[in-house]
């Protein structure tokens, strides 16, 4: 990807959102990443954590060693002179097991119906596919995940439940992800995950980061429970 047309804008006094463009791809959320590593290791001396997302980077900065202008200059620099790598980020791969439909998936008949598929290919097809971490947020430890196949692609519940339980996988739009904590939510819910999404004892506190690549796999009902009864995870 050439030519990023970048903007900046302030946000706070010791933060800064760099737009990288508006159209949303895997490519760009490779890239982002790349960047996030480029800029943490030519500024490590004032620029303090770089947050990628979809199109953006949000970029923390000591404010008592640069000025604002002289860091977005820096950062368009950086842009210009790195060499971005065709191939996909070499980051980490995480296998999630997955329950399916049932008390762990609601709407998995919904989603069924809207993809004129019978839940069994819904399950099939969400299960075949490599998703890439595309940002962090909503929730701590909340990963958007791309990578959902187009037929798949659902609307959001018209009503959002008031709370949806933690481990809860779920579809909206053209995204998937797994709630990592209990609460209010409008996604369509078509499983439920075993696997610790956020933890403030670990170092990192998530297991993935934009970039990371996360592989769902179906298991039965006896042997998620017995995943829960393990607390393996």
């Amino acid at each position: 990807m050439k030519n990023l047309k970048l903007t900046f804008q302030v946000a706070g006094v010791d933060a800064v959102l760099v737009r990288c463009g508006e159209v949303e791809s895997l490519e760009l959320t490779q890239h982002l990443v790349q960047l996030r590593h480029a800029i943490l290791n030519e500024l490590e001396s004032v620029v303090k954590e770089v947050v990628p997302a979809y199109t953006t980077l949000l970029v923390y900065y000591e404010p008592r060693l640069i000025r604002l202008y002289d860091l977005e200059l820096a950062v368009e620099q950086i842009v210009a002179s790195t060499t971005f790598k065709d191939t996909a980020h070499n980051g980490k791969t995480i296998e999630v097991p997955v329950c399916y439909g049932g008390q762990y998936g609601p709407d998995l008949e919904r989603v069924a119906k809207q993809a004129k598929l019978t839940p069994e290919e819904v399950i099939s097809r969400h299960a075949d596919c490599n998703y890439t971490v595309s940002a962090l947020g909503f929730a701590p430890g909340f990963a958007y995940l791309s990578g959902l196949p187009k037929e798949l692609e659902t609307p959001r519940l018209a009503s959002p439940r008031k709370k949806v339980v933690a481990g809860s996988l779920g579809i909206a739009g053209i995204q998937t992800a797994v709630y990592p904590v209990a609460g209010p939510g409008g996604w369509n819910i078509i499983g439920r995950a075993h696997q610790s999404w956020f933890d403030l004892e670990s170092d990192p506190m998530t297991p993935v980061e934009a970039g990371d690549t996360v592989k769902f796999y179906a298991v039965s009902e006896q042997d998620f429970k017995a995943l829960e009864l393990g607390g393996q995870s």
